[in-house]
């Protein structure tokens, strides 16, 4: 009867070692999971990072160009004005020019004075 009794008693350290090593198997398995979790945890938070940087150096870079764009259009603008403006003073100083070359010839003539008060006259009758 001994022996029936040791029987049990020797399969308890075997038991023992199983149910170790099924708790082993739990705490590694919920390990993995836990890594598994932390893992995936790193990977959303390393891709939202990197969308966010790219987001961000779009909006910078659309920033730059809108504000490229607006200075090349005020310097247009500039250099239109100025071109403009060269371009009045240049068409001044001819009218200038051959208004004083006008006024001398007929100023010398005094047949093309009266002439010239005729034909400034009629002009003036048409408009």
């Amino acid at each position: 009867m001994k022996e029936k009794e040791q029987l049990p008693t020797a399969f308890q350290p075997q038991k023992k070692v199983r149910n170790e090593m099924a708790n082993m198997k739990s705490e590694h398995e919920l390990l993995l999971n836990q890594a598994r979790e932390e893992r995936t945890l790193l990977l959303k938070e390393a891709k939202d990072t990197k969308e966010k940087m790219i987001n961000e150096a779009k909006e910078q870079a659309k920033e730059e160009a809108a504000k490229i764009m607006q200075e090349t259009s005020q310097q247009i603008e500039y250099q239109k004005n100025a071109a403009m403006l060269d371009i009045k003073n240049q068409i001044g100083n001819l009218v200038i020019e051959v208004s004083e070359k006008v006024i001398r010839k007929e100023l010398s003539n005094k047949a093309e004075q009266n002439q010239y008060i005729k034909t400034l006259a009629n002009e003036i009758k048409l408009n």
